[in-house]
């Protein structure tokens, strides 16, 4: 095992809440502390990698965290241990309803279905409330009954296998637009032994695969709010008449502006999970099968992770 690294910057709550939301590129670990308790000020970014990090990766990191312009970046050798499994400490399972996510050595609830979920290249071990919020609002539909699946920006694969779980009979597909994600998730979805996910690398909804299979009576997509308002005629389109739509990634002042985006499209808000900052909704898709004027442009969807 080679050493491992460590960066460190100061960051406020909404820089840490921007980075566990996004979806990153950067080869690393990324992991956002609370340094004092209830204070939106004072919070810390630990950044892992499995090398020495050059000057190009630590301006990357340092453009996540704009309020640390001027701090000394403080960069580490951990030596001889495991960057994952460093990064990993002190996040404590998670049981939202029928699951329990984990990174590690845990022993799961009877009647729980453990998922392990190690912190890696891929956002989502469930700790951050957008995906918690996710899981306890595709718990909440347990009792419904959907064929077609689709988990758009699927991050770690745990939603898709959440709904995997719910509806064994279902076809479900997850899909992101970035390929270690996807590669990410297959990795997941072998280790915790959830067969048949269709994984698609695509921009959106924009893969013929995707087209093929629709439309869908349960759409997931915990992105962020921009793409969320952006592509809602895409997710609208490939929704079947009275299909289910689970939206996340916004926070709570950004609600108005996605439910009137789908609004457009003919969903309704049906539900929503507001968590801190952070709001789940779920929404219907109408009686009509919603059709696009015209052929989605990628390029519009410039400036996704600006605030709206």
């Amino acid at each position: 095992m080679t050493d491992s690294w460590k960066l460190t910057l100061p960051c406020t709550r909404a820089e840490a809440e921007a980075i566990d939301a996004a979806e990153m590129t950067i080869d690393a670990v990324l992991m956002t502390t609370e340094e004092i308790e209830d204070d939106r000020e004072h919070w810390r970014l630990d950044a892992y990698f499995e090398a020495e990090p050059g000057a190009e990766t630590v301006a990357a990191i340092r453009a996540l965290v704009p309020s640390a312009t001027g701090a000394d970046v403080v960069v580490e050798r951990l030596g001889d241990a495991d960057w994952v499994t460093m990064s990993q400490a002190g996040l404590e399972p998670l049981h939202v309803g029928r699951f329990y996510v984990h990174t590690g050595e845990a022993v799961a609830p009877e009647g729980t279905r453990a998922f392990h979920i190690a912190a890696s290249r891929a956002f989502g071990t469930g700790h951050h409330e957008t995906t918690s919020g996710c899981l306890a609002m595709l718990d909440g539909l347990s009792d419904a009954r959907f064929a077609h699946v689709i988990d758009i920006g699927t991050g770690t694969g745990l939603l898709a296998f959440a709904a995997a779980h719910l509806w064994p009979e279902a076809a479900v597909m997850a899909t992101d637009i970035d390929p270690v994600s996807i590669e990410v998730t297959r990795e997941n979805a072998a280790l915790n032994a959830v067969p048949g996910i269709d994984l698609v690398v695509a921009d959106g909804t924009l893969d013929d695969a995707i087209v093929a299979r629709a439309p869908y009576d349960l759409v997931i997509a915990n992105i962020l709010a921009g793409p969320l308002v952006s592509m809602a005629p895409e997710i609208a389109s490939i929704a079947d008449t009275g299909a289910t739509i689970v939206l996340a990634g916004l926070l709570e002042t950004q609600r108005e502006a996605v439910v009137a985006a789908y609004a457009a499209c003919g969903c309704a808000i049906e539900a929503v999970d507001r968590r801190g900052d952070w709001s789940v909704l779920r929404l219907r898709a109408g009686d009509v099968r919603f059709v696009a004027d015209g052929p989605f442009d990628p390029k519009g969807r410039d400036g996704w992770a600006l605030d709206i």
